[in-house]
């Protein structure tokens, strides 16, 4: 007979050999990893937005191509499905306190884009285009602008600009979901761009479509 002190032993030989294959076999697996998609369609989690980043520069012809006729257009179309931080005016306060006093980003986009089509008089375009667009508290844009505040924010964001990786070579330069790649696309079509970058939720599917049959 096999004594109580061996049939123990052997049992805890059995369980930690279970053990051991029980890692081993979890700890190889593959693990399923979601790839292109944006969200978890299992848990109905919501999309998430593509980050579109511009760095540009308020009395840069360039720039004011971009915003007139290819960021707020897009934005317009495809605000459910991307966000927009104008991230650089090296050449204009006045858009740096635009930028961080508007909150609503599509009114936000409206004045700036309205006041880089003529930053010749900076201030008159600034009073000009929140007029234009029933933006009231312009007093909290010019009290940002005489302050020591507007200086800071486009520190702020020259230093944002600087610490771009790689670094900014052309005016505007664009990020989608912080990557600089493909820049003579998104340039030309930032939509599709956008597009391509929101993934395969329904929301993308219906907005880049809707667009593209219009």
């Amino acid at each position: 007979m096999v004594s109580t002190r061996k049939r123990i032993a052997v049992i805890i030989c059995v369980i930690v050999l279970l053990v051991c294959l029980l890692r081993i076999f979890f700890w190889n697996s593959p693990i399923p990893i979601l790839t292109n998609q944006r969200y978890n369609e299992s848990n109905g989690r919501p999309p998430v937005p593509v980050v579109v980043m511009v760095f540009y520069e308020a009395l840069c012809p360039d720039s004011k191509y971009f915003l007139t006729k290819q960021l707020l257009p897009t934005f317009k179309v495809a605000a459910s499905i991307m966000e927009h931080g104008p991230a650089e005016c090296q050449a204009n306060i006045y858009h740096a306190c635009t930028a961080k006093i508007i909150e609503d980003p599509l009114l936000r986009l409206q004045v700036a884009t309205c006041m880089i089509r003529d930053n010749r008089l900076p201030q008159d375009a600034m009073h000009k285009c929140s007029k234009q667009h029933n933006f009231e508290n312009v007093d909290l844009i010019q009290n940002c602008f005489d302050s020591d505040h507007g200086v800071e924010l486009l520190k702020r964001n020259g230093e944002a600009t600087h610490a771009l990786r790689p670094s900014v070579t052309f005016i505007p330069t664009i990020t989608i979901d912080g990557s600089q790649g493909r820049q003579a696309s998104i340039l030309k079509d930032l939509f599709s761009e956008v597009c391509k970058a929101a993934g395969e939720s329904e929301e993308a599917k219906n907005v880049c479509r809707n667009h593209k049959s219009n």
